[in-house]
């Protein structure tokens, strides 16, 4: 370095030489006058000639050295600096030398007004910090607007800020509110003189070296970010072209870059300004600090050292850059200047900016304006409630540093103020100045920022330009400095270092998809983290914190031996997951953030132990330095893994942390379903039980009635009815407040139901107990509490309930599970139990007060439910008609009207086909019914039979009994039939009337049998009298009857026989009546208006009746939903890239078609038949093709269940010609489509409408995950848009992107926030594996589809559209006759 740069020294006047009161006395004589001629137009100089110029300077020289006193040293500064402007604009005042060589004498004046910044007792005068923002503000003036400045002033001008900077700054005391100003004019300046005048490779180093001793100043280091920040977004635009996110910066940083400068210039400036500063790290070492002369002892002595706060800022300032080249920036709305000096506000460290946001925000903060605001969650009961987090609940002290804001740069008096200058003493003050950092730049809030740009740069270049400081200050620690550096000693250091740490963590998440990175850095990384997770005592608690925050995405990112870092990560987990109150980070962090970026590394961790299995986890690293190295093999991970899951439900109150975790509850439970056949049981179920003694240890809790179902050999079932223990017991205590996790929970609960696993029915009772208890929870509520939301969580838990009566039919085979559906439908339904206590109250003294008419719908869906699971109304099911049952019947009259068609409480229609059948001789009145109701139309044959066809064998005639008629002449009362005289003759059958049971006498009598007296007993005379008399009568009537009656002709005694059996019948009408439904109530018009009788006949005869009936038909029983695929190489953009990658299996990868024969079946559109779900079915389907073959127009995907219907499209240009592949051929009512199912029932219809479905779902495979910035919604939206138009706002993307390790990792868009938070199973950032692949996307699709429905005012599930479509038919096309007309016409043929 330049002696003459750092020398203490100013310019020395001749005036010196001579005793001071001389000196002052010429110094006050000389500048009055030409003080007075400053200022006014027109004064000419009293200075002519050279020497007189260069003898008033030595004057002037002198006079700058002189004390405050008085107002010479003020002109002296007035001179000069209007002498400045000589090199601007000359003046009438500037002495005619300095006009004709104006660069000599300004690098003279320069050199003098050194003399001003010496050191002096006084300089923290309001007059001395005047006068140097005057001479500062003639500097800036002179740099900005001087044309004609020479390369040695350049050189001069920078040297004289050099010098003054270093004569201010370099002591160890605070410089002053005047340090800020001082280094903004030495890098405007500087970065002038590069874009005119560039400075020598020597003065770049001069000024390299001087900085050095300077950083011990705050403003040295927020002015070095400033202006790097500037240069940094102007080097951005010329690197990565305008298609780069732009690094936007505040307009008074972006003025600082000449617009004239050289775009060849600004990566040699922006260089070397970055290192400039130099190391960070150097200021943990204070000799590379502070200056020689003074000593560390000094430091000490201070007492408020600002290091570590500087070196936070520092790598703050590093932070903001990395993800500038990240491109994840966005734009600063509050400058950090007014931040940081707020350091003694009791504030914690907001890292929700580097989360991503599902829609719930729980914490108050000062920057809650660049926040989605998606409400405050509510504390529920039985669980601790969330921390209080309140940023002013301690009121802020004095600005800690009287510098004055650096982004507000106008440089008046204004800006200065008398204030003492007061560090933080305690290291907590640095995590608070951390938090208002961390919280400006946002770089991690996914509401606020892009996602990492596509055209970022590469890993190893971002590590080639900060790497060195970054992985220096995240291994800075207690040991890597001397014994006698105390600035090491302060526990404040751990702000900077957790900000490198967290800096790492986001380059190496931004690794692109097969990028190499090399092995030193990762290594070195991985070292890093190794260290920051320690869990030990010695830890620091922010480092770990900042490594949670960041690493949200590392698992995901196929980095090479990551798998190494599982072991320090799962016990970081497990100190934060698994602790309620987190007292430990409470100072810095919010705690629901912590654990949500917990979470999410746990969901990337979750898979990879059951994935990798019997892979070996070898011991590479000393036990030194880190305790969580482990032997073994990953899958012995998986019961720590499980633990932290069920821990963190426990101690989780946060809402969208709790959905989180239930989502991945779901994912591991069905990964280890579908792992275990494959072999891996035994070796998983003794890590597993280990696993949970040791959550009870962790947590204290008592579960030993657990016991039972814990010694199992099925892990997945000992996990199963673990968490839906767990689950349903949060779902009626802690969590029943809660609408968002209620609904997740339900969603994860029907999900659990399709799980295949073997356990005791009495779990599965269990679960349905739970859900009914939740209803009437929610509809026992006070009617001020009663809304649309509480209405729809009803709704939800209800088809909670259909999805595992359905999955589990078995369930209402038991009695008392069967009684509590029932009861829950009924208050559904009427909004009361008839049971309630020990009272019952019937049906006719309840009022009907459902909660809602949509909670009645959902009621009355699950008692069709019910009956059609429970075999006592079987769920028959088909594609028949009327059409096509009259094609079948063989009969030459096939005219549709011979069918009767009524309608039932508004509800259902019946269709009535009167035909007889003939059986062994024998016609019955039989009827074949078509029933469309709200649950679908089914097709019933009936038949009237009054004995059983089978087992009819003829009766054998005891023959000992036949006794021989005599011939009486007496008239028969039997009337005689000849025609059957011959079969019957002398045949007679005796017998014997019995009033009592045979064994009557031998049951022994009680005393209650003689509590009734004997008849005889109780008689009168009278009565003795009458009964002699009839005795009597009957005696000589039995007389008469014993004698032979007298007759002409011979007697035959006949049998008696019935009549013969009627050939015609009215088996409508019989129907009807046995049902009860023929009674004048039924039939009568109640005659309210639009409100028709119970029982109401259509006339069929009107014009429009079949086609109203076809489009009830078409209109789908279950919820059903269409789902586009896609298929997004690397580096595509185009739709029609996309749309063709999927017409040969050359374009896509073997795991695309695996997932796709994972979603369902194929069926041919418009063909009737039984589909197979054999994988080979599935190849001779697929052929050569990618999945075009599924287009919609030859096959399509689909999977149905009982409640469920889902299409999966894979649009191509195939054969689209100028069509658009949504506009397919979906299978009419005539011939709709039989499909496998998972219930009872053989067949199912598909009765998709292509103008019914709202499908805004679309699934895309990219095999680059960067790419999905670049995915075209808008351009493909037109290749999938059916008759209802859709936005791209309502539009819901699902990214499924395939890993090295065979993995995938999930990212959902969601461009509309649902107000019940997040859908789960899948979320953004979580990891699945291919056997749960296609059952996750399935039940996200289902969740989806309900939601929607839940949301939607204008879209009615399909039962009530259905209905109201019944509705509307009854009203247009019911009979207008009378009742004895109705009655009429039951008796004649339609």
């Amino acid at each position: 370095m330049d002696r003459s740069l750092c020398g203490g020294r100013g310019q020395v006047s001749v005036l010196s030489c001579f005793p001071p009161s001389v000196g002052r006395d010429i110094a006050v004589a000389v500048v009055k006058p030409l003080g007075a001629g400053l200022g006014n137009p027109g004064t000419r100089s009293l200075l002519c000639t050279d020497k007189q110029v260069k003898w008033t300077m030595e004057v002037l020289c002198y006079g700058l050295t002189l004390p405050l006193e008085g107002d010479t040293v003020k002109l002296c500064v007035d001179i000069y600096t209007d002498w400045l402007m000589a090199l601007v604009s000359p003046r009438d005042s500037t002495p005619p030398p300095i006009s004709r060589d104006p660069n000599l004498y300004v690098q003279k004046i320069l050199r003098h007004l050194f003399n001003l910044f010496l050191p002096r007792s006084d300089q923290v005068n309001l007059v001395y910090l005047s006068l140097y923002q005057q001479v500062l503000c003639a500097v800036q003036v002179l740099a900005r607007e001087s044309t004609m400045m020479s390369r040695d002033t350049w050189e001069t001008l920078l040297h004289f800020l050099l010098r003054i900077n270093h004569a201010m700054l370099s002591p160890a005391t605070a410089a002053g509110g005047v340090s800020d100003l001082l280094m903004a004019v030495l890098l405007e300046v500087w970065l002038l003189s590069c874009s005119r005048c560039f400075p020598s490779r020597s003065l770049w180093q001069t000024c390299r070296q001087m900085l050095s001793s300077w950083r011990h100043q705050p403003a040295v280091v927020e002015q070095w970010c400033r202006v790097v920040a500037a240069l940094t977004s102007r080097l951005l635009q010329l690197t990565f072209g305008p298609s780069f996110p732009h690094f936007k910066v505040p307009e008074e940083d972006a003025a600082l870059i000449p617009e004239d400068m050289d775009d060849k210039r600004i990566p040699q400036t922006w260089f070397r300004f970055l290192h400039l500063f130099s190391n960070p790290v150097e200021l943990s070492r204070t000799a590379a600090v502070v200056p020689s002369q003074v000593s560390q002892g000094e430091v000490l002595r201070r007492g408020d050292s600002q290091l570590p706060n500087i070196f936070f800022k520092a790598m703050s300032g590093l932070r903001i850059l990395v993800d500038a080249f990240l491109g994840v920036t966005v734009e600063n709305k509050e400058t950090i200047e007014q931040l940081l000096p707020n350091t003694e506000m009791t504030t914690r460290l907001h890292f929700r900016d580097r989360l991503p946001s599902f829609g719930i925000s729980v914490t108050k903060s000062p920057f809650r304006d660049r926040l989605p605001s998606y409400g405050i969650s509510r504390p529920r009961s039985g669980s601790a409630p969330p921390t209080p987090v309140n940023v002013l609940s301690v009121p802020s002290s004095p600005s800690s540093t009287s510098s004055s804001p650096p982004y507000n740069r106008q440089v008046t008096a204004a800006n200065f103020s008398k204030t003492t200058n007061k560090t933080p003493t305690s290291p907590s003050s640095y995590w608070k100045s951390f938090s208002q950092l961390s919280s400006f730049s946002s770089p991690f809030c996914s509401s606020l920022r892009p996602s990492p740009s596509p055209l970022r740069c590469n890993v190893d270049s971002l590590l080639h330009l900060f790497g060195c400081w970054l992985f220096d200050a995240a291994l800075i620690s207690r040991d890597s400095a001397g014994q006698g550096d105390v600035a090491v000693m302060s526990n404040g250091w751990a702000a900077g270092r957790a900000e490198a740490c967290g800096t790492l963590c986001r380059i190496f998440s931004c690794r692109k998809t097969a990028e190499d990175i090399l092995s030193v850095y990762l290594s070195r990384f991985y070292l890093v983290l190794i260290q920051g997770l320690q869990a030990s005592e010695k830890a620091s608690s922010p480092v770990l914190a900042s490594i949670l925050l960041n690493s949200t995405s590392l698992f995901c990112c196929d980095l090479r031996g990551v798998n190494i870092l599982l072991p320090p990560f799962i016990s970081a987990l497990e100190n934060v997951l698994l602790d309620r109150e987190l007292l430990k980070f409470k100072n810095f962090v919010t705690p629901v953030d912590l654990r949500r970026a917990s979470i999410l590394v746990l969901l990337s961790l979750l898979p990879i132990p059951m994935h990798f299995g019997s892979i070996q986890l070898e011991e590479l690293l000393d036990r030194k330095l880190s305790a969580d190295a482990a032997t073994g093999t990953l899958l012995s991970l998986k019961p720590r893994l499980i633990s932290v899951l069920i821990g963190a439900l426990q101690t989780e109150a946060d809402t969208c942390n709790i959905q989180l975790l239930l989502a991945a509850m779901l994912n591991l439970v069905q990964d280890s379903a579908v792992l275990e056949p494959a072999g891996r049981t035994q070796q998983e179920t003794e890590p597993l039980l280990t696993g949970t003694s040791k959550l009870k240890q962790a947590l204290g809790a008592s579960q030993t009635s657990a016991n039972r179902w814990t010694r199992g050999s099925n892990a997945a079932a000992v996990l199963w009815v673990q968490f839906l223990r767990l689950l349903t017991q949060r779902l009626t205590s802690q969590w029943r407040n809660d609408s968002a996790v209620c609904l997740s929970a339900l969603e994860v609960l029907g999900g659990l139901a399709k799980v295949e696993v073997r356990v005791e029915e009495s779990e599965r009772m269990r679960v349905v107990s739970s859900v009914c208890t939740y209803i009437v929870f929610q509809c026992s509520r006070p009617p001020p509490l009663h809304s649309r939301d509480l209405h729809s969580i009803i709704v939800a838990a209800f088809q909670c309930l259909n999805v595992w009566l359905t999955q589990h039919p078995t369930l209402l085979g038991h009695k008392e599970c069967l009684l509590e559906v029932l009861e829950i439908v009924e208050l559904g339904i009427s909004g009361m139990k008839s049971r309630q206590e020990q009272k019952v109250r019937c049906k006719e003294e309840k009022d009907q007060n459902p909660a809602s008419l949509r909670v009645k719908e959902a009621a009355e869906a699950t008692l069709s439910c019910v009956m059609q699971v429970s075999e006592a109304f079987p769920f028959v099911s088909g594609f028949l008609n009327e059409d096509v049952l009259l094609r079948s019947s063989c009969q030459s009259d096939s005219s549709l009207e011979k069918f009767r068609y009524f309608v039932l409480e508004s509800s259902m229609i019946l269709a009535f086909w009167e035909q007889t059948l003939r059986r062994e001789q024998a016609q019955y009145p039989s009827l074949i019914m078509v029933i469309r109701g709200p649950s679908g139309r089914h097709t019933w044959s009936l038949e009237l039979c009054p004995k059983p066809h089978e087992g009819q064998a003829d009766t054998q005639v005891d023959t000992s009994k036949l006794m021989p008629y005599d011939s009486v002449n007496v008239e028969p009362l039997i009337p005689e039939q000849h025609s059957m005289a011959q079969e019957d003759a002398r045949i007679q059958t005796v017998i014997k009337q019995q009033l009592l049971p045979e064994c009557f006498d031998t049951v022994p009598s009680v005393k209650a049998d003689h509590s009734i007296p004997i008849l005889h007993e109780t008689i009168t005379e009278e009565v003795q009298q009458q009964l002699e008399h009839l005795q009597t009568a009957l005696k000589r009537q039995q007389q008469i009857e014993a004698r032979p009656q007298a007759s002409s002709r011979s007697a035959v005694t006949m049998t008696c026989r019935p009549p013969p059996p009627v050939t015609h019948f009215q088996a409508a009408r019989l129907f009807l009546s046995h049902l009860g439904l023929l009674t004048s109530e039924s039939v009568k018009d109640p005659g309210i208006s639009g409100v028709p009788a119970p029982l109401v006949a259509l006339d069929s005869s009107l014009p429009g009746f079949f086609d109203s009936l076809r489009n009830l038909d078409q209109q789908p029983s279950r919820i059903y939903d269409s789902t586009f695929i896609f298929y997004m190489g690397a580096g595509q953009r185009t739709e029609a890239e996309i749309l063709k990658n999927v017409e040969s299996a050359c374009n896509v990868h073997s795991h695309f078609l695996d997932f796709l024969s994972s979603l369902g079946w194929p069926v041919e559109v418009g063909q009737v038949g039984r589909v197979s779900t054999n994988r080979s079915e599935f190849s001779a389907v697929l052929g050569d093709s990618g999945g075009s073959v599924f287009d919609g127009k030859r096959f399509i995907l689909m999977f149905t269940d009982s409640l469920t219907e889902l299409t999966f499209i894979v649009p191509s240009l195939l054969h689209n010609g100028s069509s658009k592949s949504s506009e397919m051929f979906f299978p009419s009512a005539e011939s709709p489509l039989n499909l496998p199912c998972h219930s009872k029932s053989n067949s199912y219809p598909a009765m998709m409408p292509c103008n019914s479905s709202e499908c805004n779902l679309m699934i895309v495979w990219v095999e680059r995950f960067e790419d999905i910035e670049n995915f075209p919604v808008s351009g493909l939206l037109s290749h999938t848009r059916s008759q209802t138009e859709m936005s791209i706002s309502t539009i819901q993307l699902i990214y499924i992107h395939p890993l090295k390790t065979g993995l995938y990792r999930i990212h959902v868009s969601e461009n509309t926030t649902s107000k019940f938070g997040l859908v789960v199973p899948l979320v953004s950032g979580s990891v699945v594996s291919k056997r749960s692949l296609g059952f996750l996307v399935r039940e996200m699709v289902i969740n989806w589809c309900h939601r929607r429905l839940l949301e939607s005012d204008s879209t009615p599930p399909p039962h009530i559209r259905r209905k109201h479509i019944i509705n509307d038919i009854t009203l247009r096309y019911r009979s207008c006759h009378s009742e004895p007309a109705f009655y009429s016409s039951l008796f004649h043929e339609p």
